[in-house]
């Protein structure tokens, strides 16, 4: 891989990186790419060749991630490969042509000055300013036009979920993202459905910890705990009270599992159940058929009892006392 180089000797001489890179290339990129492109960049300026074994060595570098590191630049266009090695492309112009690109295809519709377009470019000042100390990387500009296009989110939305991923320390293009999914799915698009899904959520946690409480957890939930009270809650529309007359039927359950708690709540759910009354009386009638088949077995010394096995619920229900 031969790389070029000037006259100047290493002691003399400075290595110029611009600060687009630092903006738009270094947030995203892995730690060992960084330290492959910083130290060949630094080669660059001398002209002789440099095997990858060497640069491995150099670098501490195993050659899989050195020759990972290389592809991954080449995708970013940041380098382009030669027959002789490699040529390390302008940053600046690069990032020029990015700009300039979308405005040329823009209509005249597009472009025309709106009162639309003036909110919007003073909600994008404002995330630049509140979350990026006026340091946005341009890169983000026309994401945030997309975003806010695919999803229909009104500008204190799109304030709110920057908010969010800044308060999480996760203000990576990625992540922003996954949130945005994630509220695009609950329908949000106002500011006043984003009140709603945290009032919602609010609701969840409360619940969340409850149940924490109840099964004497000395832990957090995890993802898939937290699922199934979502679940619970969002999709079957049950309170607590409802979810309570569940938890207490795992105390006779050496190791209570939420996926038999669900099978309950689900079973309730898929029958229609609604009020804490329904829920009861159905109990009770299970419990009253059980007691009277184990009457007839005893009294007929009978074992197979073909009803034994009604509505398929032996195994859910039995030995329940509550």
């Amino acid at each position: 891989m031969k790389l070029e180089q000037n006259d100047l000797l290493p002691l003399f001489s400075n290595t110029n990186i611009p600060d687009i890179f630092f903006t738009e290339y270094l947030p995203e990129a892995n730690g060992d790419f960084i330290k492959v492109y910083l130290y060949v960049l630094f080669l660059s300026k001398y002209d002789k060749d440099i095997k990858l074994n060497d640069l491995c060595k150099k670098l501490g570098l195993s050659l899989k991630i050195v020759q990972d590191a290389i592809k991954y630049w080449e995708d970013q266009n940041v380098i382009i490969k030669k027959n002789t090695g490699y040529v390390f492309n302008n940053l600046q112009e690069i990032e020029l042509y990015n700009l300039y690109k979308p405005k040329v295809a823009l209509s005249a519709e597009q472009i025309q000055k709106s009162t639309e377009s003036q909110k919007r470019a003073k909600t994008i000042e404002c995330i630049n300013n509140r979350f990026f100390s006026g340091l946005m990387p341009t890169a983000w500009y026309p994401d945030i036009e997309l975003w806010f296009k695919k999803y229909g989110f009104d500008d204190e939305v799109m304030i709110a979920l920057f908010a969010y991923c800044f308060d999480k320390s996760a203000l990576h293009k990625n992540y922003v993202q996954t949130v945005a999914d994630a509220w695009a799915k609950n329908s949000i698009k106002s500011y006043n459905d984003l009140d709603l899904y945290y009032e919602k959520h609010e609701q969840i946690n409360k619940i969340a910890n409850m149940i924490i409480k109840k099964l004497g957890l000395s832990r957090q939930l995890s993802q898939y705990e937290y699922s199934y009270v979502e679940k619970w809650i969002i999709d079957f529309n049950f309170n607590f009270d409802i979810i309570e007359i569940a938890l207490k039927r795992t105390t006779s359950k050496v190791n209570p599992s939420f996926d038999y708690i669900d099978k309950l709540l689900t079973d309730w759910y898929d029958r229609g159940f609604k009020t804490i009354d329904q829920i009861q009386k159905f109990l009770l009638d299970i419990k009253q058929k059980n007691k009277d088949i184990k009457q007839l077995e005893k009294t007929t010394n009978y074992q197979n009892y073909s009803q034994r096995n009604y509505d398929n619920l032996n195994s859910l229900y039995a030995n329940q006392k509550k």
